[in-house]
C-alpha cells in the first residue's frame, strides 16, 4: 500500500529570486553590515508604512531593545497578553520588569483594554500588545490607556506583517513596534526581524544597540552604551529583499488558502473557525488556528490526525501557565480564565502559501475523523 506524504504544519516560500541575490551577497565579499540591510530597511519602512526601520536579529531581538530604551528597571510592572508567544513577556522580564497578564477579548485573543485599565497599578511602566495570529490588537484603545497613564506602549507585531488597522498598515500608526521573520511568518529570512519607529533617534539609538552600543559618527570600535549582539546579516537581508518583493503574492496566496478552510470547515461540528476581519481589522494570514468545542480531547486529535500524515499543534499555550512562568512568579490557572479557555482549545492546522487545495481536503478529512 502506498504511503500518503505528510502535510506539513509550515513550510517557507522560495524560489529562484532568493538564490540569485544570497549568491550576489555571497560573492561581493561583504556577508555583514553592508549594504543590503539598509536596502532592506528602507523597502521594509516603506511597505509598513513607517517612517523608519531597523533590522535585527529576531523579532525577539527588537522587542527587548524597545523595552530596554523605554527604560524598564528591576521591579517595573509591563502589562501584556496571556496569548501569545513566550518573547512578549521575555522582552521586559530581560530587563527586570515583572509580568503583568492581562485578559484576552474572546473574540480576538487580543488583549481585552478594559482588562488592561484594571491591572495597572502605580508600580505599571508599561505595555506590550500583541497582534496575535495576524489579527490587529485594539491599537487606539491601548494607546489612550498609556497615554492616560504615562505608560510606554510597544506594539509586537511580529505575526501580523500585512495587516491593517482602521485602513492603515500595521506599523504605521506612530507606535514603535518588533515584526519577525522566522520560517513560518508572512516573510522569512531565516532567522531576524525588524524594528519599526516614528522617531529617527530611536532607529539610530537601536542601530547602536543592535551592535554592542557601537557609535557610527566616531572612530571604529567606540562603544558609548552597553549593547547587544542583536545584527541581521547582509545574506539575511539580501533574503528578506527578495521575499518583500513578492509579499504581495505571498499574502494572496495565504488568503486564498485561508479561505479555502474557511469553506472546507463550514460542515465540520466541534470546530470553529478564526474570527473575520470587519471594518477597522485586516487581519494577515500567519497561521490557521481552529477552536475545537468544549469536551474534545485535543491532545486524541492530535494524535489521530499524526497518524494520518497530518502535523498540528497546539497554538499556543498560556503564556502564564509556562513552567518557568508559574516557578518564578507564582502564577496559577485562574487569573486569565478568557485566555486560558482559548488556549486549551485552540489547534493549528497545516497552513503555508502552496499548500494544495487536495492537501487542505484530506487535512480536514482527517480532522472530520479525528473529532
Amino acid at each position: 500500500m502506498k504511503t500518503q506524504t505528510r502535510v506539513p504544519l509550515s513550510r517557507p516560500y522560495i524560489d529562484e529570486r532568493e538564490e540569485e541575490l544570497v549568491l550576489e551577497v555571497l560573492r561581493s565579499g561583504r556577508l555583514s553590515l553592508g549594504p543590503w540591510i539598509d536596502e532592506f530597511e528602507e523597502l521594509f519602512a516603506e511597505r509598513v508604512g513607517a517612517p523608519y526601520a531597523a533590522a535585527v536579529s529576531s523579532g525577539t531581538a527588537g522587542l527587548h531593545m524597545l523595552c530596554h530604551i523605554a527604560g524598564v528597571r528591576e521591579g517595573d510592572e509591563v502589562i501584556t497578553s496571556p496569548v501569545s508567544f513566550v518573547s512578549t513577556a521575555n522582552c521586559f522580564i530581560f530587563e527586570g520588569g515583572r509580568p503583568v497578564f492581562a485578559d484576552v477579548d474572546p473574540r480576538t485573543l487580543n488583549l481585552d483594554p478594559d482588562a488592561v485599565e484594571a491591572a495597572i497599578t502605580e508600580h505599571t511602566r508599561g505595555i506590550v500588545a500583541v497582534d496575535m495570529f495576524g489579527y490587529p490588537c485594539e491599537l487606539d484603545e491601548l494607546r489612550a490607556i498609556a497615554e492616560r497613564h504615562g505608560l510606554f506602549l510597544v506594539d509586537d507585531s511580529c505575526e501580523a506583517l500585512g495587516a491593517q488597522y482602521k485602513g492603515g498598515p500595521v506599523g504605521s500608526h506612530g507606535i514603535s513596534g518588533a515584526f519577525g521573520f522566522y520560517p513560518n511568518k508572512q516573510i522569512t529570512t531565516g532567522e531576524g526581524g525588524m524594528v519599526t519607529t516614528h522617531s529617527q533617534d530611536e532607529q539610530e539609538l537601536v542601530k547602536s544597540l543592535r551592535n554592542q552600543g557601537r557609535s557610527y559618527d566616531s572612530r571604529w570600535f567606540h562603544h558609548p552604551r552597553l549593547g547587544f549582539n542583536y545584527r541581521l546579516t547582509d545574506l539575511q537581508a539580501a533574503l528578506g529583499i527578495a521575499q518583500l518583493e513578492k509579499l504581495d503574492r505571498l499574502l494572496a496566496l495565504r488568503s486564498e488558502v485561508a479561505a479555502r478552510y474557511g469553506e472546507l470547515l463550514a460542515g465540520v461540528d466541534g470546530v470553529e473557525a478564526p474570527l473575520a476581519d470587519d471594518d477597522d481589522h485586516r487581519r494577515s494570514w500567519f497561521v490557521y488556528v481552529v477552536m475545537l468545542a468544549e469536551g474534545l480531547d485535543r491532545d486524541a486529535v492530535l494524535e489521530r490526525l499524526g497518524a494520518q500524515g497530518i502535523e498540528a499543534a497546539h497554538y499556543v499555550p498560556a503564556v502564564h501557565l509556562q513552567p518557568y512562568m508559574r516557578e518564578r512568579y507564582g502564577f496559577a490557572e485562574g487569573m486569565c480564565p478568557v485566555a486560558e479557555d482559548a488556549c486549551s482549545r485552540t489547534l493549528a492546522l497545516p497552513f503555508y502559501p502552496q499548500l494544495q487545495a487536495a492537501d487542505q481536503e484530506r487535512v480536514v478529512a482527517a480532522l472530520r475523523h479525528a473529532i
